[in-house]
């Protein structure tokens, strides 16, 4: 299972990049206005930024929602870079717009995604990553690793080469069960990633060891 980051943090980015587990990074309007990147300019030099730090994929969002509006950003996006892969929203426009991308070359991550349904549509469409968020799912009383698993199955039922990018990943279980379940790729923040290093027998094995060494 591949591990991206969710975040426009260039520091961030470096240290799970130099952890060595790190595959990709996901990013959106809010991360970056999160990080105080604004203008349009700033925003795709940071995106190329962020190309520098990871030898991943890195996801890059359009803002537009109509069709003409998400092909003119979409292009722009992918010219960056070639490890940019274009971020659509799942409506009806994006799905055209995916299967347009698709049939240029262009990657896709249909993001926004809540259903086995929605997920279909882009593995159809051609998308490259769908990305259900499985956190706001669970927010609204809904489990969303039963999403993961109803897409898992439909995917492999057809042979879709589309990758579940599961998102909205909130803690180190999330990962662990995504993991068990079988989706592709996980983006969260860094602290979920580094959680999964933490054990108290693990503390506790590392002092007796130390302590027994200066004996």
């Amino acid at each position: 299972m591949k591990f991206f980051i969710d975040t426009a943090n260039l520091a961030q980015i470096k240290e799970a990049q130099d952890l060595g587990v790190l595959d990709g990074v996901t990013t959106n309007p809010s991360l970056m206005a999160k990080e105080g990147i604004k203008g349009q300019d700033n925003i795709l030099k940071h995106y190329v930024d962020i190309c520098h730090i990871v030898d991943g994929d890195v996801s890059a969002e359009v803002i537009a929602t109509d069709y003409e509006g998400m092909i003119r950003e979409g292009e722009i996006l992918a010219s960056l870079h070639d490890q940019i892969v274009v971020k659509i929203p799942m409506i009806k426009e994006g799905i055209k717009a995916i299967k347009y991308f698709t049939e240029k070359g262009i990657r896709t991550n249909c993001t926004l995604v809540f259903s086995a349904g929605q997920a279909l549509l882009a593995a159809k469409a051609g998308a490259t990553y769908v990305s259900p968020f499985i956190g706001r799912l669970d927010d609204v009383s809904t489990d969303g690793l039963t999403l993961i698993e109803d897409i898992r199955q439909i995917y492999d039922n057809y042979g879709y080469d589309t990758q579940i990018l599961a998102a909205s990943v909130r803690h180190p279980m999330h990962i662990i069960e995504c993991a068990k379940i079988g989706a592709d790729v996980v983006t969260c923040p860094l602290g979920a990633i580094t959680a999964l290093l933490k054990h108290p027998l693990t503390d506790i094995g590392l002092a007796q060891f130390l302590a027994d060494a200066k004996k």
